[in-house]
């Protein structure tokens, strides 16, 4: 089940960027985030009301704050990184975070096998190739890796902290909302203190063009969430090790749909990335 979890977990994260990355290119990062959250917000709330889940309150809420403060600034980076490079090249190296998760785990004591270890170590590799590493060429494409890698060691942390939040499922239902909650709160202040720097929260057409995306906004931020909740249980019923590794393989799907949709042409490099992620997720499902 862990591997099943994990792999939920890269296609619902997979599918969250590129229609991320595609909003950004119309919709300024920062209102994309917090738009897409507080619609989370919206939903998670009603969940957590109907289940009763704020019977499970207690301490470890605060990784859940954690997650929370941590995850805008992540989101903001990587969405602009999107939005300057072509999404085949940004994706894999965001996936660079799984070293937070995969070193927690070791720390406290996963010890995967020969094979699945082989396993890491082939998709991680595989995941980095799939976006046809490109880190030459203009200051624009430099600044979209700075980002990038930003971005990772964001998503990386948020992924260790979030696997720590809860142990029931009732409680990751609340887990998830402290988590969104304080998303908000902190993309809403970095989104107030931009409008008072001259900023803008409104894209070119105003409102309109933000009420015609809500359902792809929402469907960002449940995806999102979503992605959240399969991680933690992949992570709570397996090795750490494998699930974040399993998790991360979302480049992929990124890619894929950037071929798929915008037409972005996959490299040789890239389709062998793609083939060696596989080969991994093989080798950690099988392990």
């Amino acid at each position: 089940m862990t591997a099943l979890f994990a792999l939920a977990t890269s296609l619902l994260w997979g599918l969250a960027d590129f229609g991320g990355g595609l909003l950004t290119r119309r919709i300024p990062a920062l209102t994309v985030v917090v738009v897409s959250q507080l619609l989370a917000v919206l939903v998670l709330g009603t969940v957590v009301l109907t289940t009763g889940a704020w019977s499970e309150a207690g301490p470890q809420l605060w990784y859940a704050v954690g997650a929370g403060v941590v995850g805008p600034a992540a989101m903001l980076a990587f969405y602009k990184a999107l939005a300057l490079g072509p999404m085949g090249v940004v994706s894999p190296l965001g996936s660079l975070g799984v070293v937070v998760p995969v070193s927690v785990g070791l720390l406290v004591g996963d010890r995967p096998g020969l094979v699945q270890f082989a396993g890491i170590g082939v998709a991680i590799l595989g995941v980095v190739l799939a976006g046809g590493p490109e880190l030459r060429g203009a200051p624009v494409q430099r600044q979209a890796v700075l980002l990038t890698l930003v971005a990772a060691f964001g998503f990386g942390s948020v992924m260790a902290l979030i696997a720590e939040a809860s142990t029931t499922v009732t409680g990751l239902f609340l887990a998830l909302f402290v988590q969104r909650v304080t998303n908000v709160l902190v993309g809403g202040a970095a989104l107030f203190a931009s409008v008072k720097r001259g900023g803008t929260a409104l894209p070119e057409g105003g409102p309109r063009v933000i009420r015609a995306a809500l359902p792809a906004l929402a469907f960002v931020g449940l995806a999102d969430v979503a992605a959240n909740g399969t991680y933690a249980i992949a992570a709570q019923q397996g090795p750490v090790t494998v699930a974040a590794v399993l998790a991360s393989l979302y480049p992929v799907v990124t890619a894929l749909a950037a071929y798929g949709v915008l037409k972005e042409r996959l490299r040789a490099i890239q389709a062998a990335g793609a083939g060696l992620a596989l080969v991994g997720t093989v080798l950690l499902a099988t392990g």
